[in-house]
């Protein structure tokens, strides 16, 4: 037997058992439409509609021929379910029909796996009826508006934005500030919708883990505003302002694998290092104020139009600052004013456009200096966050935040002086 005949039967197996796969998925739900025989031939059909087609150079039309027969031999047999029965049948087998039909003609000569990973998926699809119901159920129609203005900033606003740079000093790069617009609302958004299935009885790990993801700075001011309403509330707001801030660095790393991965080893070691003082304060906040449960405070929309114009200024700003610090002002004193202003209130922009121009062969910022004005930039927004807490929570709230942020800011200090990576 020849290769090309075994690649055939080889193709006519798979198709075999994706189809039998998502026919026994729904002889479990008892579905009338069509089981596990049923599929298997209905799979197997599709590869063998593929093959006629190809044989016969028919360019297409035994396969839309059979589509449109297969589709009829659906409808004839839903209406006479429906006629037996009195009842909807549905569409979601009808439709799954369809699909393994088009999965089997795409296995002649498709790619192997996006084939088989395709089958699966139905069939995952068809099994979790009942949960994805239930994420459904658990989001509303804010939540849907977030995921919504998500998919417009990324899928229709994107990439229609010229990609060259242009303007002042030539840094301004209208589809690469947008992108990042998109990958930091894309992480908030990811803290928001999980806030939405965990944070109405989130403790204070998963408080902070999730306050840190959707924004450290704005979960500050929350929890200092409840301190300072319900004083016993100040271990847990302690806690979770902490934790939060730990995952500011996780994202500082996330985001510089995504700008900058030629340059994450230079720039993401004393990162990781202030990480690992984070944690330990946190682990110290938490081991203090464990088994205590918290509401955590709603967050906002972080996809919200006007937010995201803000970033992308604010990301566009520090970038054109960076750059002209390099080219008019000279030395690093420049650079290092531009990041601890940065700093202040978010770490995103700074990050992204620091790593940006690490990156970047044409930019004269090295990764030595680049890693430092992070580490400025977070020590900025540290001390930042401590001034929150004191001006909005009260000294009680003030002395514990930042004590425990006196390790991250020693560490960082440390780093500057000291390391030579």
């Amino acid at each position: 037997m020849d290769e090309a005949t075994l690649h055939l039967f080889g193709r006519l197996g798979i198709s075999l058992v994706i189809g039998m796969l998502v026919g026994l998925q729904r002889e479990t739900t008892e579905a009338s439409l069509a089981g596990m025989r049923t599929f298997a031939l209905i799979a197997i059909g599709g590869t063998l509609a593929a093959m006629l087609d190809r044989h016969f150079a028919a360019g297409g039309w035994i396969l839309a021929a059979s589509v449109i027969a297969l589709g009829a031999v659906v409808v004839v047999s839903e209406l006479r379910l429906l006629d037996e029965t009195s009842e909807d049948v549905g569409m979601t087998t009808a439709v799954a029909i369809v699909v393994v039909f088009g999965i089997g003609a795409y296995l002649l000569d498709g790619i192997l796996i996006v084939g088989v990973a395709s089958g699966v998926a139905v069939a995952a699809l068809l099994q979790f009826k009942p949960e994805l119901h239930a994420i459904a159920g658990k989001l509303g129609d804010r939540d849907m508006r977030a995921i919504i203005q998500f998919a417009v900033f990324s899928c229709v606003i994107l990439p229609v934005l010229p990609n060259e740079n242009m303007g002042p000093l030539n840094v301004f790069n209208p589809f690469n500030i947008w992108l990042m617009v998109v990958l930091i609302v894309g992480i908030s958004l990811a803290g928001y919708i999980a806030y939405k299935f965990f944070g109405e009885s989130a403790g204070v790990i998963v408080g902070g883990i999730l306050g840190g993801a959707v924004s450290s700075t704005a979960t500050s001011i929350s929890y200092s505003r409840i301190s300072r309403r319900t004083p016993p509330m100040v271990g847990v707001s302690t806690a979770v302002i902490v934790i939060a801030s730990s995952i500011v660095f996780v994202r500082v790393l996330i985001e510089l694998a995504v700008v900058a991965p030629n340059y994450l080893q230079q720039l993401g070691v004393p990162i990781a290092c202030m990480l690992g003082s984070c944690i330990v304060a946190a682990i110290l906040s938490w081991l203090i104020f464990r088994g205590h449960n918290n509401e955590l405070p709603e967050p906002t929309n972080p996809s919200e139009f006007k937010s995201a114009i803000m970033f992308g200024a604010l990301y566009a700003l520090v970038l054109w600052g960076l750059a002209a610090a390099q080219q008019y002002l000279g030395g690093e004193d420049a650079l290092y004013f531009v990041a601890v202003l940065s700093g202040l209130t978010d770490m995103d922009a700074i990050t992204l456009s620091t790593g940006r121009l690490v990156e970047q062969s044409s930019s004269d910022l090295s990764s030595d200096i680049g890693w430092r004005l992070l580490i400025t930039a977070s020590i900025s927004n540290l001390l930042f966050k401590s001034g929150i807490v004191a001006v909005i929570g009260g000294r009680r709230l003030f002395y514990r935040v930042f004590g425990l942020f006196l390790l991250p800011i020693t560490c960082g200090g440390l780093l500057l002086a000291f390391w030579n990576f």
